[in-house]
Formats: C-alpha cells, structure tokens, sequence
C-alpha cells in the first residue's frame, strides 16, 4: 500500500467508522474496553490492600495505556487531513488539535507525562493520576447520547451563560448582605464575604447543610428569602436544559424524513404494458 492508501485507511478506521468496517468496529471496541478497565482499575487502586498485591499490575494498565492512547492520539492528527474540512496539511491539523475530542484526546494522556517534564511531590501524583478519569470522556466519541449532550450545551450556550450570570449575581449579593448583618454575632462563621459564599452556595440551592446559619432575625429574614429565590433561579438552568433535549430527541432524523415521504404508486400503462412511476 502506498503513503497515501494508509493514510486514508488510518482515517477510516479511526475517526470515519463506517458500520460494514470490520476493523473500525474492533478498534472502536478496543478502545471502549481500554477506557472502561482503566476506569476501574482508577477505583481499584483506591483500595489498599489491592493497591499493595496488585500494584504492578495496575502499572503496567497504565504504562500500556498511556503509549496505546499517545500513538492513538498522534495518529488522528497524522490522518485527519483526509477529511475535507481539516485537509490543509499545518493549518489543518493545528484546526483539529483545538476541536473538541482533540482536547479530549489530549487530556487523557497529558497528566501521565507531567511527572516526566517537571518535578512534583508524591501528593501531586495522586491527583494526576485522579485526572485519569477524563479518559471517561473519550467515551462521547462512540455513544449517541454524548453527542446529543453537546448539541444542547450549544445550542443553549447563551440562554444557560444568561442564567448563570444570575446565580452569580444572586450569590455575590446574598453573601455581602449575610456578611454585613451576621459578621458582629457569628464572626468566625461569617469571617469574610469569600466565606459566607459556602453559606450562599449551600442556601441558593436549598441544601443547607447546616454547619452555617443566620442567628439574628434579620439574616434569618435575607435567609429565607434568598432562598426561596434559589428554588426559581436555580431551576431556570434544569428548565433551558431539558427543553434543549426535547428539540434534540424530537428532531427527525434522515431515516424518519425517508419514512415520511410518500410512498410512490406504480401505475401500468394500457397500451404498452410499462410501468409509469409517479
């Protein structure tokens, strides 16, 4: 096979994945199968007694991921200049570095190679190794239902960076007014206005854990009505995302609008005996 035969098979069976493509179907299971047991093997690891008589073998899950990942990563970019949109050799693949699931891609074997490049404590390792779990997310590449998650994120970008705006003006204010009136009776509670925003967070959402409360009845006042104004504001966001996901699932897709097209009727002409489609 010539340089560019491989490169476009490379292309097909990583990122085009065509159902009647054998191999594209077993890599893809491949790499499912890999993120899910480094998933677990992420949770097992918490446990010592496994983390002491299997720890070589979740090294070498590890070590095997990390170079199967890295080479799966430097081979998408390497072949994504097959698809007409990212087809200009360097700005092509500078584009597609920046896309989405590059990123994705990219987080999912970047921490392990921090540890290489800069000298860290062992407290910093742990929570790189943490960071492991973003190869969760290389999942949204082979599942319709992340897909149809970042449809809606986009589409109600605006509408859900409006309604945040809200909540983090809601907080701030909340949070200086509780500061002011709670401060002089509780002043280890509500020791600055960065503090008393735990009491806001906990109150706009209605959790209210209860390790910060108002005492005097003003604050218990502000209290209540910051609240109450949570339950609404905090809604607003549920609301944006699940009309976002009522447009996505009732949208048809291009085998419905196949469906609904009428059915053409066969006639026969009288004289010759043919079929006349209409």
């Amino acid at each position: 096979m010539s340089y560019q035969n491989i490169k476009r098979r490379t292309y097909e069976i990583l990122e085009k994945g065509q159902e009647n493509d054998t191999w594209s179907k077993r890599v893809d299971i491949f790499i499912i199968l890999l993120i899910l047991l480094n998933i677990v093997a992420v949770i097992l690891e918490s446990v010592q007694w496994m983390r002491e008589d299997y720890g070589l073998l979740f090294s070498n899950i590890e070590t095997f991921s990390i170079i199967f990942f890295s080479v799966e990563y430097l081979l998408r970019i390497w072949s994504i200049t097959e698809k007409e949109k990212y087809s200009p050799p360097f700005r092509g693949r500078l584009k597609y570095m920046f896309s989405f699931y590059s990123l994705i891609d990219l987080a999912a074997v970047i921490p392990a190679y921090i540890p290489l490049l800069i000298t860290v404590d062992s407290r910093v390792i742990r929570g790189i190794r943490v960071l492991r779990l973003f190869r969760l997310l290389k999942l949204s590449r082979y599942n319709k239902a992340f897909s149809q998650i970042r449809q809606v994120m986009n589409g109600a970008k605006e509408e859900l960076v409006i309604s945040l705006c809200g909540v983090l003006m809601l907080l701030v204010i909340s949070s200086c007014l509780m500061y002011y009136i709670e401060h002089d009776d509780q002043p280890e509670a509500f020791s600055s206005i960065p503090a008393t925003m735990w009491w806001g967070v906990a109150t706009l959402t209605t959790v209210g854990y209860g390790d910060v409360y108002p005492i005097t009845s003003l604050g218990k006042f502000i209290g209540g009505i910051m609240a109450i104004l949570g339950v609404g504001l905090f809604a607003l966001p549920a609301g944006i995302l699940a009309n976002g996901f009522g447009k996505v699932i009732e949208k048809p897709t291009d085998n419905d609008k196949q469906n609904d097209e009428p059915e053409s009727h066969d006639l026969t002409c009288d004289h010759c005996g043919q079929k006349i489609h209409k």
